[in-house]
């Protein structure tokens, strides 16, 4: 939960990284809020009709509050795969698009400082993972 609140308190940062955690974590948890929403919309009945089906405005509501938040650490997340957030704008390409945006939020940060700023790898609890030393066996 540490890390969903984190990216609502840096709701407007669209400058610097976010690692793979801390976009996943807040995705896990907008689904998981998603879900609830939309069964207390259907259940008290709390959407609007429109000719392509209801909307649940308990979900609308979270969905507007939400979008920037998740606007700014999608942005932030390709940032920290040295990928500049204009990449964003591939959801608009139907299915290649998307398949794409994935790709690049799966992938690993680039590692030390890029363009967009140092490691965030460091900035929470977690150091980062030791490097193996170099051995080398002689036959």
């Amino acid at each position: 939960m540490n890390w969903y609140v984190a990216v609502l308190q840096n709701y407007t940062g669209f400058t610097g990284r976010a690692r793979r955690k801390e976009f996943w974590m807040f995705a896990l948890c907008n689904l998981i809020i998603n879900l609830i929403l939309r069964v207390a919309d259907h259940l008290f009945g709390f959407f609007i009709l429109t000719p392509e089906g209801s909307i649940g405005i308990l979900g609308t509501i979270y969905g507007l509050a939400v979008l920037i938040p998740s606007l700014a650490v999608a942005v932030r997340r390709l940032h920290d795969g040295d990928h500049t957030g204009w990449w964003l704008f591939m959801v608009l390409l139907p299915i290649v698009g998307s398949i794409i945006l994935l790709v690049f939020m799966l992938q690993q940060s680039s590692p030390g400082t890029n363009r967009f700023g140092p490691s965030p790898r460091l900035d929470f609890d977690e150091p980062e993972p030791p490097i193996p030393p170099f051995h080398h066996h002689q036959h």
